[in-house]
């Protein structure tokens, strides 16, 4: 059921996204095709904030900063996992796996390497961090504010 507390959530949690995108940009190997890197990210950080977020919404501004960090995270973890799978396939179709289990292996250390370098990042990972939880006390107001 759509709330105002989902939409807020989508709209900041897509914010967050975009921002972390552009602090990781520089961070990748130069002359690195990122393609729709930004875009994809901020897809995923507003499908986040609707489907988690938005859901833990109206709970208390203690509730709000963990849901803000596992909306966070859940937003990474699958930022990653989509940007590994296609970073395989794109290996894939110029043979550089042996079989299926090599490219699944591939698709893992990519996860790993990327995961590593959002980690390491103090810039990035403050945006996170820092507007994830300045998100979710946003979705708390909104949830209060049109309940």
């Amino acid at each position: 059921m759509p709330t105002a507390a989902k939409l807020v959530a989508a709209l900041c949690y897509a914010a967050v996204a975009w921002f972390a995108s552009g602090a990781v940009v520089p961070l990748f190997p130069e002359g690195t095709d990122l393609g729709a890197f930004a875009q994809v990210n901020t897809g995923i950080g507003a499908l986040a904030g609707w489907f988690v977020m938005g859901r833990l919404a109206g709970e208390g501004h203690g509730v709000a900063v963990a849901s803000g960090l596992r909306t966070t995270a859940v937003f990474v973890f699958y930022a990653l996992l989509f940007h590994a799978i296609y970073e395989m396939l794109r290996l894939a179709t110029r043979m550089r796996y042996d079989g299926v289990m090599d490219a699944l292996m591939g698709m893992v250390d990519l996860m790993g390497k990327y995961g590593l370098m959002v980690v390491t990042a103090p810039v990035v990972m403050g945006i996170l961090l820092v507007g994830g939880v300045l998100a979710a006390f946003i979705v708390e107001w909104a949830a209060q504010r049109w309940n």
